[in-house]
């Protein structure tokens, strides 16, 4: 008897939005960039997903602390800020327990990226409703491809144990600067410098295990010792070597992609793999920031996120 097209239910793709905060808004999009609050300070920068018009007029816009212009990079992230006006090199944001130090990047970011806010959330429930003050029931957390430690510190304030790495030494001694500003330099946060692959497979041959793993990998990227990562190339076998990290009762895995020719349904598919042998459930979609002016949602990166519940 053949199945009729009702027996096959399609994967529901999920977004997770956003919202504005105290201390950031994306205030408007459109002609291929953004206009976001951090703090006080307001930034104009290109977005190549705003194919719309804007709606704040221009005068706006040309409030702006700072004008991101393109000069070159593959993806257009190489460039330079225009600074009007008295604006810091650096100035604290804040959401929740985190406060994270920002800064004028060349390749056009600020250390932080807000569409995660959802992803720091959800580590955060994660982490504290298993883990206690007493450290009688700690998780053991990896982040991977951890940059400046936003998710490392949700992780580290909900009660875990956090291995931090990243293959730049700026980035971990930016993420060890937010760790002070955050007023968490009690919490257990483990910084190492090192190639994300090469760190996956010492651990597997060590017997080490993680209760959960977070990972942000790039499109392309380099370790300290010039190793190569393609994530089109490398991500399937890397994500399998991540599964088997795992410990005998695994609490979830997520992974955030940006500038990939996949498909978040791809992603979903790839983790589902995966994860098959442990239960749980897979979500997937988008991360999106929803707009202060006008009824708009800007679509930033694809997710996945396996969860034992």
């Amino acid at each position: 008897m053949n199945a009729s097209p009702t027996d096959y239910m399609p994967p529901t793709i999920q977004p997770l939005i956003a919202d504005p905060w105290s201390d950031y808004a994306l205030l408007d999009t459109g002609n291929g960039r953004k206009l976001e609050r951090y703090g006080k300070i307001v930034v104009n920068r290109p977005e190549p997903q705003a194919l719309w018009s804007p709606i704040l007029p221009e005068s706006e816009w040309n409030k702006a602390n700072a004008i991101f212009t393109n000069t070159g990079g593959e993806d257009g992230d190489s460039g330079k800020w225009e600074i009007r006006g008295k604006t810091p090199e650096s100035w604290d944001v804040s959401w929740k327990d985190i406060t994270m130090v920002c800064r004028l990047m060349s390749f056009r970011h600020m250390g932080l990226f807000p569409e995660q806010l959802t992803h720091w959330d959800w580590v955060n429930h994660q982490v504290a409703k298993t883990s206690n003050s007493d450290n009688d029931n700690q998780l053991n957390i990896l982040n991977l491809f951890a940059y400046t430690g936003a998710a490392s510190l949700a992780a580290a304030a909900a009660g875990a144990q956090v291995t931090h790495l990243d293959a730049s030494k700026k980035a971990i001694q930016w993420a060890k600067e937010n760790q002070i500003a955050s007023n968490m330099e009690d919490k257990p946060i483990r910084w190492i410098c090192d190639d994300a692959k090469a760190f996956v497979a010492r651990e597997l041959r060590r017997g080490r295990k993680y209760d959960g793993i977070i990972m942000d990998p790039p499109k392309f990227g380099r370790g300290p010792d010039g190793e190569r990562w393609h994530i089109e190339e490398d991500l399937v076998d890397f994500m399998k070597n991540c599964t088997e990290l795992l410990s005998d009762h695994p609490k979830f895995m997520i992974i955030t992609a940006y500038a990939m020719r996949l498909s978040s349904v791809s992603l979903a598919a790839l983790m589902e793999d995966v994860t098959k042998h442990l239960g749980g459930k897979v979500e997937f979609g988008e991360l999106l920031i929803k707009q202060e002016h006008g009824n708009r949602y800007l679509s930033t990166s694809l997710y996945a996120r396996w969860s034992a519940e």
